[in-house]
């Protein structure tokens, strides 16, 4: 059974639990040893006190899609609380409060904090002289976090105490405070997602529109003895509802929801650890592992507003990426079909939630268009049968397979309807709206040095090309007729089979004629009459060797100019242009020579398809050493790379980077 499914009836199950601050109940035992998660502590920096609503300069912890996350506090005056939380459900990312819930004791100052983030969970040990605070935090499901506080007396004698809770000054835009009895309620002018921090049963709360306090509490604790006061905060959209989340909330026991989320992770990292390449097994690379699972987690949001699945952002650390897209989301869902399928099929389902009835799939969507509208400008890529053929092979899953084939059918047939200007069979990258920069844009490398003289060709209303038949576009088309051809297979749909075969084997002797330069030893786009080459060395040119579509003396040709230390074998191999090209510009072109680790492993799979393993070994070794931070615990993972120096760039938290980090080590 899969895993993810596995959970959900234990999720049922703990509901039944009992969910207070007795501090006599028996605590839920946990005996197994957690291998694999441990070996995941502290693998991202979560430690921030955010100086302002927009501030960037830390990491954020998530889990279970929610549409909010938090931090660990680094300056003495967020101690007793954990930082955020940061909502991604206005704003594109703001945070709240330096600490929504803070612990005040009285008379008592802490002298040093301990923390430490895991797969599954957050963390904090604070202590002062005479006390000791344990707090802890885990996601319940993708609306709830649950927090632990357990405060032990250190002393040898008997000793009294007063506390209470308080918000530090709320951050974000827009934000009013109410309070009911022992809830507190958050409503943002910004959003329609109301907040629910839900004390004790018989805690008192006063507030204003900004602050709120809980009248102090006094207790006495022995000497060894501990308090554990449990309490939660809730961001919940108007599409689900706060009633049914409060009543399971009631019943809900931290230990045992804490136990669920240390196995989920356990039973996810062990299938990534499990499945490494015989080469790479090795510790810094099981710990990678556990960062990029961890990288797609924090970016994860379930359904809401306009979006009607669940998926990933490609980064939630950047604003402008609140969002998915169609060619990332492919990417995630081929990453993601390694150790959580369910999650993997809505990724892909939310972009075919908006295919049009003649197959195109839009580039982007929002959950608030608002913000951002929805861009039907172009769309992106053709990687979506890859995808789905990936999550078929772990999970098996034909219902999945009926359920997206007559999509991916659709979606293909619309390339060749649409953005084929001269109706030869090779396709053309371009818009919805006639523009050259949605055209582009469509390719997926914006402003790559193939495009600088395009034009655009109107086709038909509401369908352009531009003005060169790409070699990568051609090959992903290649790819797919093959991976539509395994997919109907598996339905028994011989007819389809047949068809797909004959049309990629003209395809292939397509591409492998009018794309490859026998001077140059290279693929290039041309011109649509196929007579004149674009030149330029750019990752497009392995494209052919990742989709099995060059003759082996082409992947030859190309293996020898992506391992040339001048060219593409530079400290982060594999990189989007040439280093010796005059256009070469990391820090100035987003597509004109960072390393993107997928492009980076597209030429990787390339190499292996034609047997260069001990090439592709080397290749992957030094991608991920080179790459700043990507090995080694702290950092996060990029959207790309600088690739002489190593240097990170651009958006922190990067998904289809770690995606296809997985794709690299494993099986």
């Amino acid at each position: 059974m899969n895993l993810n499914k596995v959970v959900k009836h234990i999720v049922v199950l703990i509901l039944v639990l009992n969910f207070s601050c007795n501090n006599t109940k028996e605590p839920v035992k946990i005996d197994k040893k957690f291998v694999f998660l441990n070996q995941s502590e502290n693998i991202l920096n979560y430690k921030i006190t955010p100086k302002t609503a927009f501030d960037k300069s830390g990491l954020m912890f998530s889990d279970q899609g929610a549409w909010f996350g938090y931090s660990l506090p680094d300056t003495i005056s967020s101690y007793g609380g954990f930082s955020g939380p940061f909502l991604m459900t206005q704003q594109n990312g703001v945070w709240s409060s330096c600490s929504l819930v803070q612990l005040h004791i009285k008379n008592n100052v802490w002298n040093t904090i301990e923390t430490k983030s895991y797969n599954s969970h957050l963390e904090q040990v604070l202590k002062s002289d005479h006390l000791e605070l344990k707090q802890q935090l885990i996601f319940s499901s993708g609306h709830t976090a649950i927090f632990k506080s357990t405060i032990t007396n250190l002393n040898k004698e008997e000793i009294a105490i007063s506390m209470h809770w308080k918000n530090q000054p709320i951050l974000a835009d827009g934000i009013k405070l109410a309070s009911n009895k022992n809830e507190v309620t958050i409503i943002s002018t910004k959003s329609n997602a109301i907040g629910h921090l839900l004390f004790p049963t018989g805690t008192s709360i006063k507030n204003t529109d900004s602050t709120y306090s809980t009248e102090p509490e006094s207790i006495t604790l022995k000497p060894n003895q501990s308090k554990e006061i449990i309490f939660s905060q809730t961001f919940i959209f108007p599409e689900y509802s706060w009633e049914k989340e409060k009543e399971a909330l009631v019943t809900i026991s931290f230990d045992s929801v804490l136990n669920i989320r240390k196995n989920e992770k356990e039973g996810q990292i062990s299938a990534l650890t499990n499945n490494l390449k015989p080469e790479f097994k090795d510790t810094i690379y099981e710990n990678v592992l556990a960062k990029a699972q961890l990288t797609l987690q924090n970016n994860w949001r379930i359904a809401a507003g306009e979006l009607k699945h669940e998926g990933l952002f490609p980064s939630y650390h950047y604003r402008w990426f609140h969002g998915f897209w169609s060619w990332d989301s492919w990417k995630h869902a081929a990453g993601l079909s390694y150790y959580n399928t369910d999650l993997a099929k809505n990724q892909m389902r939310a972009l075919f939630d908006f295919q049009n009835e003649d197959g195109f799939i839009v580039d982007c969507v929002y959950r608030d268009t608002t913000i951002e509208a929805h861009n039907f400008r172009d769309t992106k890529p053709p990687l979506s049968a890859w995808a789905v053929a990936k999550i078929y092979k772990k999970d098996k899953d034909i219902e999945f397979v009926k359920e997206l084939y007559p999509k991916l059918k659709k979606y293909h047939e619309w390339w060749y309807n649409k953005r084929d200007h001269d109706k030869d069979g090779l396709c053309e990258y371009g818009s919805t709206d006639g523009t050259l920069v949605a055209a582009k844009w469509e390719s997926g490398m914006d402003n790559a040095i193939r495009f600088d003289d395009s034009k655009i060709l109107r086709n038909e209303d509401g369908a352009y090309s531009l003005d060169q038949e790409s070699v990568d576009l051609n090959a992903y088309l290649y790819a797919e007729k093959l991976y539509l051809a395994k997919l109907a297979e598996s339905l028994n749909l011989i007819d389809d089979v047949e068809i797909y075969k004959k049309e990629a084997a003209i395809l292939k002797s397509s591409i492998q004629q009018q794309f490859f330069d026998e001077e140059d030893g290279w693929f290039y786009d041309t011109n649509l009459k196929g007579n004149k080459f674009i030149k330029g060395e750019g990752s497009e040119g392995w494209t052919a060797l990742w989709a099995n579509a060059a003759t082996q003396e082409q992947a030859e040709a190309v293996k020898i100019i992506m391992m040339n230390s001048e060219k593409f074998y530079t400290k982060i191999p594999f990189q989007t242009m040439s280093a010796d090209h005059p256009k070469f510009d990391p820090l100035n072109g987003y597509w004109r020579g960072p390393n993107w680790l997928d492009q980076a492993y597209f030429g990787v799979k390339g190499l292996r398809n034609y047997g260069f393993n001990k090439e592709a070994d080397r290749a992957t070794i030094q991608i991920l050493k080179g790459a700043e931070g990507v090995l080694g615990k702290g950092k996060s993972i990029r959207e790309n790379y600088h690739p002489l120096t190593g240097e990170g760039l651009n958006a922190q938290n990067f998904s289809w980077s770690a995606a296809h980090i997985i794709m690299l080590l494993t099986n």
